[in-house]
């Protein structure tokens, strides 16, 4: 499992997804948006009902093998701050 944090400012969501979907072929990937949070920066983001845009976390979440997911990771790396990208081990229940 790989959870990549961004930002709508990031404008990178399109090329990550692109890249996830057309040229790795993932498995399966979600986009959430949050309603608050906070980075490195230490602002807190958040939406209000009069807000027509805001700057709002989203959390890219996609799966995969482990080596499929090794090699997505890799590549993603030139799209998203490293340091934004989580991984851990799941077991996807085939069958």
């Amino acid at each position: 499992m790989v959870r990549v944090y961004l930002s709508e400012a990031d404008h990178g969501l399109k090329p990550l997804l692109r890249c996830l979907h057309d040229e790795l072929g993932v498995r399966g990937a979600t986009v959430v948006r949050g309603v608050a949070g906070f980075g490195g920066s230490g602002v807190v983001h958040r939406t209000a009902l009069v807000d027509l845009s805001s700057d709002l976390p989203l959390v890219l979440e996609f799966y995969d093998r482990a080596e499929a997911a090794r090699i997505a990771i890799e590549r993603i790396k030139a799209l998203v701050r490293p340091d934004h990208v989580v991984s851990w081990r799941v077991r996807i229940e085939d069958g």
